[in-house]
Protein backbone atom coordinates (compact mmCIF):
# COMPACT_ATOMS: atom_id res chain seq x y z
CA UNK A 1 0.00 0.00 0.00
CA UNK A 2 2.91 2.38 0.67
CA UNK A 3 3.87 2.11 -3.01
CA UNK A 4 0.51 1.75 -4.76
CA UNK A 5 -1.95 3.65 -2.55
CA UNK A 6 -0.38 5.27 0.50
CA UNK A 7 -3.61 7.13 1.36
CA UNK A 8 -6.54 4.82 0.82
CA UNK A 9 -10.16 4.45 1.95
CA UNK A 10 -10.76 1.01 3.45
CA UNK A 11 -13.16 -0.79 5.79
CA UNK A 12 -12.13 -0.07 9.36
CA UNK A 13 -12.03 -2.37 12.39
CA UNK A 14 -15.82 -2.41 12.72
CA UNK A 15 -16.56 -2.39 8.99
CA UNK A 16 -17.11 1.38 8.80
CA UNK A 17 -15.07 3.34 6.24
CA UNK A 18 -11.77 4.91 7.29
CA UNK A 19 -8.79 6.43 5.51
CA UNK A 20 -5.46 4.75 6.24
CA UNK A 21 -2.13 6.52 5.73
CA UNK A 22 0.92 4.27 5.39
CA UNK A 23 3.94 6.25 4.12
CA UNK A 24 6.47 7.69 6.60
CA UNK A 25 6.53 11.26 5.30
CA UNK A 26 2.72 11.48 5.13
CA UNK A 27 2.23 9.94 8.58
CA UNK A 28 4.83 12.21 10.22
CA UNK A 29 3.32 15.33 8.66
CA UNK A 30 -0.22 14.29 9.56
CA UNK A 31 0.71 13.62 13.20
CA UNK A 32 1.53 17.31 13.64
CA UNK A 33 -1.18 18.80 11.38
CA UNK A 34 -3.62 20.83 13.54
CA UNK A 35 -6.32 20.34 10.91
CA UNK A 36 -6.54 16.68 11.94
CA UNK A 37 -8.56 16.79 15.14
CA UNK A 38 -8.76 14.22 17.93
CA UNK A 39 -12.06 15.68 19.10
CA UNK A 40 -14.90 13.31 18.23
CA UNK A 41 -17.26 16.25 17.77
CA UNK A 42 -15.60 16.76 14.37
CA UNK A 43 -16.54 13.25 13.21
CA UNK A 44 -19.29 12.64 10.69
CA UNK A 45 -22.31 10.73 12.05
CA UNK A 46 -21.98 6.99 11.56
CA UNK A 47 -18.22 6.95 11.11
CA UNK A 48 -15.62 5.02 13.08
CA UNK A 49 -14.82 6.87 16.33
CA UNK A 50 -13.13 4.22 18.48
CA UNK A 51 -14.63 2.77 21.63
CA UNK A 52 -16.90 4.94 23.74
CA UNK A 53 -16.28 5.69 27.40
CA UNK A 54 -18.42 7.51 29.96
CA UNK A 55 -17.66 11.25 30.30
CA UNK A 56 -15.75 10.68 33.53
CA UNK A 57 -13.17 8.58 31.62
CA UNK A 58 -13.46 10.11 28.15
CA UNK A 59 -12.28 13.67 28.92
CA UNK A 60 -8.66 12.71 28.30
CA UNK A 61 -5.77 13.86 26.11
CA UNK A 62 -6.58 11.28 23.40
CA UNK A 63 -9.82 13.11 22.62
CA UNK A 64 -8.63 16.71 22.86
CA UNK A 65 -7.17 19.49 20.74
CA UNK A 66 -5.63 22.76 21.90
CA UNK A 67 -6.33 24.78 23.96
CA UNK A 68 -7.75 22.11 26.31
CA UNK A 69 -5.02 19.64 25.32
CA UNK A 70 -2.34 22.28 25.97
CA UNK A 71 -3.80 23.18 29.37
CA UNK A 72 -4.06 19.62 30.64
CA UNK A 73 -0.72 18.49 29.23
CA UNK A 74 0.99 21.46 30.87
CA UNK A 75 -0.54 20.55 34.22
CA UNK A 76 0.59 16.93 33.89
CA UNK A 77 4.14 17.77 32.85
CA UNK A 78 4.49 20.02 35.89
CA UNK A 79 3.96 16.92 38.07
CA UNK A 80 5.16 14.10 35.77
CA UNK A 81 8.74 15.34 35.70
CA UNK A 82 11.97 13.74 34.52
CA UNK A 83 13.09 13.68 38.15
CA UNK A 84 10.00 11.71 39.18
CA UNK A 85 10.58 9.25 36.31
CA UNK A 86 14.29 8.74 37.10
CA UNK A 87 13.44 8.25 40.77
CA UNK A 88 11.68 5.07 39.67
CA UNK A 89 14.87 3.49 38.26
CA UNK A 90 15.76 1.61 41.44
CA UNK A 91 12.16 0.51 42.21
CA UNK A 92 11.81 -0.76 38.62
CA UNK A 93 15.01 -2.79 38.87
CA UNK A 94 14.00 -4.12 42.28
CA UNK A 95 10.59 -5.21 40.95
CA UNK A 96 12.18 -6.81 37.87
CA UNK A 97 14.59 -8.79 40.04
CA UNK A 98 11.80 -9.94 42.36
CA UNK A 99 9.70 -11.15 39.42
CA UNK A 100 12.67 -13.04 37.95
CA UNK A 101 13.51 -14.52 41.35
CA UNK A 102 9.99 -15.95 41.49
CA UNK A 103 10.40 -17.92 38.24
CA UNK A 104 14.15 -18.61 38.20
CA UNK A 105 13.93 -22.18 39.49
CA UNK A 106 11.18 -23.22 37.07
CA UNK A 107 13.29 -23.32 33.92
CA UNK A 108 10.34 -22.18 31.81
CA UNK A 109 7.60 -19.57 32.01
CA UNK A 110 5.12 -17.43 30.13
CA UNK A 111 7.09 -14.21 30.10
CA UNK A 112 4.01 -12.05 29.50
CA UNK A 113 2.06 -13.30 32.52
CA UNK A 114 5.03 -13.62 34.86
CA UNK A 115 7.14 -10.60 33.86
CA UNK A 116 6.09 -8.25 31.05
CA UNK A 117 2.60 -7.65 32.52
CA UNK A 118 3.22 -7.43 36.29
CA UNK A 119 6.30 -5.19 35.97
CA UNK A 120 4.62 -2.13 34.36
CA UNK A 121 1.41 -2.44 36.38
CA UNK A 122 3.50 -2.42 39.56
CA UNK A 123 5.52 0.57 38.35
CA UNK A 124 2.60 2.67 37.12
CA UNK A 125 0.62 1.96 40.28
CA UNK A 126 3.61 3.02 42.37
CA UNK A 127 3.89 6.20 40.30
CA UNK A 128 0.20 7.01 40.86
CA UNK A 129 0.11 5.77 44.44
CA UNK A 130 -2.41 2.97 43.84
CA UNK A 131 -2.59 0.63 46.87
CA UNK A 132 -1.37 -2.94 46.05
CA UNK A 133 -4.73 -4.53 46.83
CA UNK A 134 -6.39 -2.61 43.98
CA UNK A 135 -4.13 -3.90 41.19
CA UNK A 136 -5.43 -7.42 40.67
CA UNK A 137 -8.14 -6.87 38.08
CA UNK A 138 -6.54 -4.19 35.98
CA UNK A 139 -5.11 -6.42 33.26
CA UNK A 140 -8.48 -8.10 32.74
CA UNK A 141 -10.15 -4.70 32.36
CA UNK A 142 -7.62 -3.43 29.83
CA UNK A 143 -7.80 -6.67 27.83
CA UNK A 144 -11.57 -6.23 27.57
CA UNK A 145 -11.07 -2.73 26.11
CA UNK A 146 -8.07 -3.31 23.85
CA UNK A 147 -8.94 -6.79 22.56
CA UNK A 148 -12.70 -7.23 23.08
CA UNK A 149 -14.18 -10.70 22.68
CA UNK A 150 -16.95 -10.57 20.01
CA UNK A 151 -18.61 -13.54 21.70
CA UNK A 152 -18.82 -11.67 25.03
CA UNK A 153 -19.65 -8.01 24.28
CA UNK A 154 -20.86 -7.53 27.85
CA UNK A 155 -17.27 -7.83 29.13
CA UNK A 156 -16.34 -4.44 27.71
CA UNK A 157 -19.29 -2.72 29.38
CA UNK A 158 -18.52 -4.49 32.66
CA UNK A 159 -14.86 -3.47 32.45
CA UNK A 160 -15.77 0.19 31.89
CA UNK A 161 -18.13 0.11 34.87
CA UNK A 162 -15.50 -1.52 37.05
CA UNK A 163 -12.87 1.04 36.07
CA UNK A 164 -15.24 3.93 36.71
CA UNK A 165 -15.92 2.61 40.21
CA UNK A 166 -12.22 1.94 40.77
CA UNK A 167 -11.12 5.47 39.85
CA UNK A 168 -13.96 7.08 41.84
CA UNK A 169 -12.81 5.23 44.96
CA UNK A 170 -9.15 5.88 44.19
CA UNK A 171 -9.59 9.65 43.93
CA UNK A 172 -11.57 9.72 47.18
CA UNK A 173 -8.84 7.67 48.87
CA UNK A 174 -6.03 9.93 47.63
CA UNK A 175 -7.91 13.04 48.73
CA UNK A 176 -8.34 11.57 52.21
CA UNK A 177 -4.77 10.22 52.40
CA UNK A 178 -2.52 12.07 49.94
CA UNK A 179 1.01 10.81 49.40
CA UNK A 180 4.18 11.63 47.50
CA UNK A 181 2.84 10.35 44.19
CA UNK A 182 1.71 11.70 40.83
CA UNK A 183 -2.02 11.30 41.45
CA UNK A 184 -1.85 13.16 44.77
CA UNK A 185 0.04 15.97 43.02
CA UNK A 186 -2.62 16.18 40.29
CA UNK A 187 -5.44 16.18 42.86
CA UNK A 188 -3.69 18.94 44.80
CA UNK A 189 -3.32 21.01 41.63
CA UNK A 190 -6.98 20.48 40.74
CA UNK A 191 -8.32 21.29 44.23
CA UNK A 192 -5.99 24.24 44.70
CA UNK A 193 -7.29 25.76 41.47
CA UNK A 194 -10.80 25.71 42.97
CA UNK A 195 -9.54 27.41 46.13
CA UNK A 196 -7.66 30.02 44.09
CA UNK A 197 -10.73 30.76 42.00
CA UNK A 198 -12.90 31.18 45.09
CA UNK A 199 -10.36 33.46 46.75
CA UNK A 200 -9.88 35.52 43.59
CA UNK A 201 -13.59 36.06 43.03
CA UNK A 202 -14.51 36.47 46.69
CA UNK A 203 -17.28 33.96 46.00
CA UNK A 204 -19.62 33.71 48.95
CA UNK A 205 -17.88 36.50 50.89
CA UNK A 206 -18.82 39.73 49.14
CA UNK A 207 -15.18 40.83 49.35
CA UNK A 208 -14.63 41.28 45.63
CA UNK A 209 -17.54 43.72 45.41
CA UNK A 210 -16.14 45.95 48.14
CA UNK A 211 -12.51 45.86 46.96
CA UNK A 212 -10.75 48.81 45.37
CA UNK A 213 -10.79 48.83 41.53
CA UNK A 214 -7.08 47.89 41.31
CA UNK A 215 -7.59 44.96 43.69
CA UNK A 216 -10.66 43.86 41.76
CA UNK A 217 -8.74 43.93 38.49
CA UNK A 218 -5.90 41.93 40.04
CA UNK A 219 -8.29 39.34 41.35
CA UNK A 220 -9.95 39.10 37.97
CA UNK A 221 -6.56 38.31 36.44
CA UNK A 222 -5.93 35.66 39.12
CA UNK A 223 -9.39 34.23 38.47
CA UNK A 224 -8.71 33.98 34.74
CA UNK A 225 -5.36 32.27 35.30
CA UNK A 226 -6.85 29.85 37.81
CA UNK A 227 -9.61 28.94 35.38
CA UNK A 228 -7.12 28.50 32.54
CA UNK A 229 -4.93 26.18 34.64
CA UNK A 230 -7.56 24.05 36.31
CA UNK A 231 -8.78 20.50 35.81
CA UNK A 232 -12.44 19.59 35.96
CA UNK A 233 -13.29 16.53 38.03
CA UNK A 234 -13.99 14.52 34.85
CA UNK A 235 -10.63 15.61 33.42
CA UNK A 236 -8.85 14.56 36.59
CA UNK A 237 -10.44 11.11 36.59
CA UNK A 238 -9.90 10.71 32.84
CA UNK A 239 -6.26 11.67 33.24
CA UNK A 240 -5.73 9.10 35.99
CA UNK A 241 -7.38 6.49 33.76
CA UNK A 242 -5.23 7.39 30.75
CA UNK A 243 -1.95 7.34 32.68
CA UNK A 244 -2.72 3.98 34.24
CA UNK A 245 -4.23 2.43 31.12
CA UNK A 246 -1.65 3.64 28.59
CA UNK A 247 1.28 3.38 30.99
CA UNK A 248 0.50 -0.25 31.61
CA UNK A 249 -0.78 -1.37 28.21
CA UNK A 250 1.95 0.06 25.99
CA UNK A 251 4.82 -1.14 28.15
CA UNK A 252 3.53 -4.72 28.36
CA UNK A 253 3.56 -4.92 24.57
CA UNK A 254 6.91 -3.14 24.30
CA UNK A 255 8.69 -5.56 26.66
CA UNK A 256 7.08 -8.64 25.10
CA UNK A 257 7.70 -7.58 21.48
CA UNK A 258 11.30 -6.53 22.21
CA UNK A 259 12.13 -9.82 23.92
CA UNK A 260 10.64 -11.82 21.06
CA UNK A 261 12.53 -9.77 18.46
CA UNK A 262 15.83 -10.43 20.21
CA UNK A 263 15.12 -14.16 20.55
CA UNK A 264 14.39 -14.35 16.81
CA UNK A 265 17.62 -12.52 15.96
CA UNK A 266 20.38 -14.34 17.83
CA UNK A 267 23.14 -12.22 16.28
CA UNK A 268 21.55 -9.04 17.67
CA UNK A 269 20.91 -10.73 21.01
CA UNK A 270 24.55 -11.81 21.23
CA UNK A 271 25.74 -8.29 20.42
CA UNK A 272 23.56 -6.85 23.16
CA UNK A 273 24.74 -9.42 25.68
CA UNK A 274 28.33 -8.53 24.80
CA UNK A 275 27.68 -4.84 25.43
CA UNK A 276 24.76 -4.30 27.88
CA UNK A 277 25.53 -0.58 27.92
CA UNK A 278 23.87 -0.40 24.49
CA UNK A 279 20.47 -1.43 25.84
CA UNK A 280 18.96 2.06 26.06
CA UNK A 281 19.86 2.75 22.42
CA UNK A 282 18.71 -0.74 21.40
CA UNK A 283 15.24 0.01 22.77
CA UNK A 284 14.79 2.64 20.04
CA UNK A 285 15.39 0.09 17.28
CA UNK A 286 13.25 -2.51 19.03
CA UNK A 287 10.31 -0.11 19.33
CA UNK A 288 10.73 0.94 15.69
CA UNK A 289 10.89 -2.68 14.54
CA UNK A 290 7.85 -3.93 16.47
CA UNK A 291 6.20 -1.19 18.51
CA UNK A 292 3.20 -1.46 20.83
CA UNK A 293 0.81 0.52 18.60
CA UNK A 294 -0.09 -0.31 15.01
CA UNK A 295 -2.07 2.89 14.55
CA UNK A 296 -2.16 6.36 16.04
CA UNK A 297 -5.40 7.41 17.71
CA UNK A 298 -8.07 8.15 15.06
CA UNK A 299 -8.30 11.70 13.73
CA UNK A 300 -10.94 13.77 11.93
CA UNK A 301 -10.16 16.51 9.35
CA UNK A 302 -11.80 19.79 10.31
CA UNK A 303 -11.83 20.70 6.61
CA UNK A 304 -11.25 18.88 3.33
CA UNK A 305 -7.59 17.96 3.58
CA UNK A 306 -5.00 16.81 1.05
CA UNK A 307 -2.77 14.02 2.41
CA UNK A 308 -0.18 12.50 0.09
CA UNK A 309 -1.92 14.02 -2.92
CA UNK A 310 -5.33 12.57 -1.95
CA UNK A 311 -8.25 14.70 -0.76
CA UNK A 312 -9.81 13.40 2.46
CA UNK A 313 -13.24 14.95 3.17
CA UNK A 314 -13.87 16.81 6.42
CA UNK A 315 -15.23 14.67 9.25
CA UNK A 316 -14.13 11.30 7.90
CA UNK A 317 -11.93 9.07 10.05
CA UNK A 318 -8.18 8.98 9.41
CA UNK A 319 -5.92 6.25 10.78
CA UNK A 320 -2.17 6.85 10.66
CA UNK A 321 -0.18 3.63 10.48
CA UNK A 322 2.79 4.00 12.80
CA UNK A 323 3.84 0.42 12.09
CA UNK A 324 3.93 0.95 8.34
CA UNK A 325 5.71 4.30 8.63
CA UNK A 326 8.41 2.72 10.76
CA UNK A 327 8.95 0.01 8.11
CA UNK A 328 9.07 2.47 5.19
CA UNK A 329 12.32 1.66 3.32
CA UNK A 330 12.49 5.23 2.00
CA UNK A 331 13.10 6.37 5.59
CA UNK A 332 14.78 3.30 7.11
CA UNK A 333 16.81 1.28 4.58
CA UNK A 334 16.27 -2.48 4.83
CA UNK A 335 13.47 -1.58 7.22
CA UNK A 336 12.23 -5.14 7.84
CA UNK A 337 15.58 -6.11 9.38
CA UNK A 338 16.31 -5.69 13.07
CA UNK A 339 19.58 -3.76 13.35
CA UNK A 340 20.59 -2.46 16.76
CA UNK A 341 23.25 -0.27 15.13
CA UNK A 342 20.67 1.52 12.96
CA UNK A 343 20.09 5.27 13.13
CA UNK A 344 16.53 5.25 14.49
CA UNK A 345 16.15 9.01 14.87
CA UNK A 346 12.72 10.14 13.81
CA UNK A 347 10.90 6.84 14.36
CA UNK A 348 7.19 7.31 15.07
CA UNK A 349 6.46 4.39 17.39
CA UNK A 350 5.63 6.74 20.27
CA UNK A 351 4.05 9.46 18.14
CA UNK A 352 5.16 12.90 17.00
CA UNK A 353 4.10 16.49 17.54
CA UNK A 354 1.96 17.79 20.39
CA UNK A 355 0.41 14.36 20.97
CA UNK A 356 3.77 12.62 21.43
CA UNK A 357 3.42 9.94 24.11
CA UNK A 358 3.48 11.62 27.51
CA UNK A 359 4.86 8.49 29.18
CA UNK A 360 7.56 7.74 26.57
CA UNK A 361 10.50 8.34 28.97
CA UNK A 362 9.00 5.94 31.51
CA UNK A 363 8.20 3.29 28.88
CA UNK A 364 11.78 3.49 27.58
CA UNK A 365 13.22 3.25 31.10
CA UNK A 366 11.07 0.24 32.02
CA UNK A 367 11.93 -1.60 28.81
CA UNK A 368 15.65 -0.90 29.18
CA UNK A 369 15.68 -2.19 32.76
CA UNK A 370 13.40 -5.15 31.98
CA UNK A 371 15.68 -6.35 29.15
CA UNK A 372 18.88 -5.74 31.12
CA UNK A 373 17.66 -7.72 34.13
CA UNK A 374 16.23 -10.54 31.99
CA UNK A 375 19.38 -11.05 29.90
CA UNK A 376 21.64 -10.88 32.94
CA UNK A 377 19.59 -13.46 34.84
CA UNK A 378 19.04 -15.97 32.04
CA UNK A 379 22.08 -16.36 29.73
CA UNK A 380 20.44 -19.26 27.86
CA UNK A 381 17.03 -17.66 27.35
CA UNK A 382 15.20 -19.16 24.35
CA UNK A 383 11.72 -19.47 22.89
CA UNK A 384 9.77 -22.27 24.51
CA UNK A 385 7.61 -23.04 21.45
CA UNK A 386 8.07 -22.69 17.67
CA UNK A 387 7.50 -19.13 16.52
CA UNK A 388 4.50 -20.03 14.38
CA UNK A 389 2.68 -21.29 17.49
CA UNK A 390 2.74 -17.87 19.16
CA UNK A 391 -0.54 -15.95 19.13
CA UNK A 392 -1.00 -12.21 19.08
CA UNK A 393 -3.91 -10.38 20.64
CA UNK A 394 -6.83 -9.85 18.22
CA UNK A 395 -6.57 -6.06 18.27
CA UNK A 396 -5.89 -3.18 15.89
CA UNK A 397 -5.21 -0.93 18.89
CA UNK A 398 -2.32 -2.72 20.55
CA UNK A 399 0.19 -5.08 18.97
CA UNK A 400 1.14 -7.63 21.57
CA UNK A 401 1.41 -11.30 22.42
CA UNK A 402 -1.18 -13.30 24.32
CA UNK A 403 1.67 -15.34 25.79
CA UNK A 404 5.43 -15.66 25.33
CA UNK A 405 6.59 -19.13 26.47
CA UNK A 406 10.34 -19.21 27.13
CA UNK A 407 12.86 -21.61 28.64
CA UNK A 408 16.07 -20.74 30.43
Amino acid sequence: MRETGPVRRIAGPDGLPVWIVTRYDDVRQALSDPRLSLDKRHALPGGYRGFALPPALDANLLNMDPPDHTRIRRLVTQSFTARRTQALREPIRRTADELLDAIAADGQADLIASYAAPLPITVICELLGVPPGHRRDFREWTDALVAPDPARPERMKQAVGSMLGFFTELLAHKRAEPGDDLLSALITARDRSDDTTEAATGHGTGRADSAAPAQTAGRATEDRRATEDRLSEDELMSLAFLILFAGYENTVQLIGNATLALLRHPDQLAALRADPGRTAAAVEELVRYDGPALLAIRRFPVEDLVIGGVTVPAGETVLLSLASANRDPHRFPDADRLDLDRDTSGHLALGHGIHYCLGAPLARLETEIALTALLERFPRLALGVPYDELRRRPSTRARGLIALPVRY
